[in-house]
């Protein structure tokens, strides 16, 4: 019996180190090139990437400052931080991770990349170094109970899509130093850029990997979105309630981690306006619901701020009687997805209304 588990034992340790360790990449990562705008430093290889056709992207163009509340927590239990100064873009999004070839510093790559930028008529808007970036310089996407990275900022380890113990992982969650931070915008182009790069303090399954400088590039193209979402009236709206006595709605719009109802919410507050006024007896809460970025309470607070907003805009624009709406925020309790993919996280963002 002893000898059996042993030899399992055995075989568990030997399949763990068989799939875990990182090695010296040799090639980029299969199906991935460099963005066209940008060169890659000579020599690198591309190790993890991730991109969206239209999505939200938060570029520091100042040091990362603790939030006034003390108290408040990322999902991580780190402090929570903030650039000082920011840019909320939209647009389609890139996001490449390089191990540069050895012996080069983090401040040779961002002077390349710095280079390579205004050569294409860019310019810098921030750049920062170590400490001076804000928050835990020692860290990149990962780590809990302490304080939020710039990292963690740019891209938090949720978001990671690359598997355990991959080069992709090593990459953008061993702790790190020599932090290297630079943002910058290409007019011609309709382009923004953040490059991010450090040394990796590696250990363990990532040991390759130690002492290696990592490029992380984000860029963020002005490009529009496709407008696919299909249009719910009122009276669908009125079906949907009838029948399951709720409905989700995404055409209400907020800026990233506020709570003022975007214009291009306008239609579909229209046509809850015209669903009240169809149902005169009809009393609904409005409920705010959020993916999992930060902390149950903080999502709270948020969520109950934006149905509050919702509730404010139907009764200023639309002379709706407040009495017949209940705002209500729920955080992330109520998931429709996962909240481990874009696409879930997306799906969780919300507005409900619900019959009561």
């Amino acid at each position: 019996m002893l000898r059996t588990i042993l030899i399992t034992l055995s075989l568990s340790l030997c399949a763990a180190g068989a799939w875990s360790d990182a090695t010296l990449p040799t090639k980029d990562l299969e199906g991935t090139q460099d963005h066209p705008l940008l060169k890659r430093y000579e020599g690198s290889f591309i190790v993890a990437h991730d991109g969206k056709a239209f999505d939200e992207f938060v570029l520091p163009t100042g040091p990362l400052q603790e939030d006034a509340d003390k108290e408040r927590r990322d999902q991580h239990n780190n402090h929570w931080f903030a650039p000082e100064q920011s840019l909320a873009l939209e647009g389609r999004t890139t996001r490449l991770v390089y191990v540069v070839p050895a012996g080069r510093s983090p401040l040779e790559i961002v002077r390349n990349y710095q280079d390579e930028i205004e050569a294409l008529g860019g310019q810098v808007l921030f750049a920062c170094k170590g400490e001076a970036c804000g928050g835990d310089p020692g860290r990149s996407s990962s780590g809990g109970g302490g304080e939020m990275s710039l990292a963690m900022v740019l891209y938090p380890e949720e978001r990671i899509n690359a598997p355990a113990f991959s080069n992709g992982n090593c990459a953008l969650t061993e702790r790190i130093k020599d932090q290297r931070y630079l943002a910058a915008e290409l007019p011609e182009q309709q382009a923004h850029v953040s490059v991010l790069a450090y040394t990796l303090k590696a250990g363990h399954s990532c040991q390759a990997l130690d002492g290696r400088t990592v490029a992380v590039v984000d860029v963020v193209e002005a490009k529009g979105r496709e407008r696919k979402m299909v249009k719910v009236d009122a009276a669908a709206m009125a079906r949907a309630i009838a029948t399951t006595g709720r409905i989700a709605l995404y055409g209400i719009l907020f800026d990233f981690d506020q709570a003022t109802v975007k214009a291009e919410s306008a239609p579909a507050l229209t046509e809850i306006a015209a669903l009240l006024t169809a149902n005169p007896d009809l009393k609904l809460l409005v409920v705010g619901h959020t993916d999992m970025a930060g902390t149950f309470e903080y999502n709270r607070t948020l969520s109950q701020r934006r149905a509050e907003a919702v509730v404010a805009a139907l009764v200023r624009d639309h002379d709706v009687d407040k009495a017949r709406l209940l705002p209500v925020g729920v955080s992330f309790a109520a998931p429709l997805a996962s909240n481990q993919t874009e696409e879930g996280r997306a799906q969780n963002r919300r507005v409900e209304l619900v019959q009561y």
